[in-house]
């Protein structure tokens, strides 16, 4: 079972998200163990505070470190194999290969910014490593965290149901996008205005020929990732 750790001062919108569907079976299964922290909890201000002014001027409040310090000392795990995780905008972009190696640990503690983000010290001292899910700036750190741990659960075994489910993903075998997928009604008709258009299943996934399927399948899939 993986521990997924999530520090935050807003824990409540964590908690709505991995509770439901696919993450809220797999806990009910205990295949993982999703647990949202309020960092409120661990600051020594007798207010909760743990913000503050930035060194140096500037605009905004800055998180602290001692919260953060504070949390990972009391949620880490003893004998765990252990990865602490900060979301930031300026962090290492995040791949389909970190979630699958990422799923090897036992406990991932996620550190989720506000404000104009977190004392640097938090990056250099307490975090393993520092990731951000796309070239722009969030209000908080809790939808990459919530992103994150989706992507990282869904790789262990047992979550998914099917596990080939995840075999032909994109982004999972050969780094391609997935191919093309239908389902029933064979033929569906569009209607736009006056204007109707039919669109069809292709005539390879109804031909019953595995093969031809999956020939068409991987050319596709080159399609999709512009390496044909």
């Amino acid at each position: 079972m993986i521990h997924f750790d999530i520090l935050t001062i807003f824990p409540k919108t964590i908690e709505a998200y991995t509770e439901a569907s696919i993450l809220g079976r797999a806990q009910r299964s205990n295949l993982i163990d999703i647990t949202s922290h309020d960092l409120r909890e661990y600051s020594t201000d007798k207010h909760g505070k743990v913000d503050d002014t930035p060194y140096g001027g500037g605009a905004g409040m800055v998180m602290t470190v001692q919260p953060f310090d504070a949390a990972i000392k009391k949620v880490r795990k003893k004998r765990k194999k252990t990865r602490v995780i900060m979301t930031a905008a300026s962090g290492t972009p995040f791949t389909q290969k970190d979630a699958k190696r990422l799923a090897t640990f036992d406990q991932l503690i996620f550190l989720c910014g506000r404000y104009e983000g977190i004392d640097t010290r938090v990056e250099e001292h307490l975090a393993d490593e520092v990731y951000s899910i796309g070239p722009y700036v969030l209000t908080g750190g809790e939808l990459p965290a919530m992103v994150m741990t989706d992507a990282i659960a869904r790789m262990v075994p047992g979550v998914l149901g099917n596990e080939a489910s995840g075999n032909d993903e994109s982004h999972s075998k050969d780094g391609y996008l997935e191919y093309a997928q239908y389902t029933k009604p064979q033929v569906y008709t569009f209607r736009k205005g006056l204007k109707r258009t039919s669109a069809e299943v292709p005539e390879v996934l109804m031909s019953g020929n595995h093969k031809e399927i999956q020939r068409w399948r991987e050319i596709e899939a080159k399609k999709r990732s512009n390496s044909v």
